[in-house]
């Protein structure tokens, strides 16, 4: 089944094509993955989660 609804990252709006008409970026999937509890992969993604969320943090510009 696919999805319809994306989301732009860099501004935050939605919308249903795949490139941004706001701003141009390439828009994501806005419904998040499937649960499943036989995932093997969840480990890679909380960790990748974690570093992106910490790469967010220390490149933040500060006023």
């Amino acid at each position: 089944m696919k999805f319809l609804m994306r989301k732009c990252p860099k501004c935050g709006r939605y919308t249903f094509k795949e490139v941004c008409p706001i701003c141009g970026a390439r828009t994501v999937s806005a419904h998040p993955p499937r649960f499943s509890p036989t995932d093997k992969y969840v480990r890679y993604r909380v960790v990748l989660r974690e570093l992106s969320r910490n790469t967010y943090s220390t490149t933040k510009v500060r006023s």
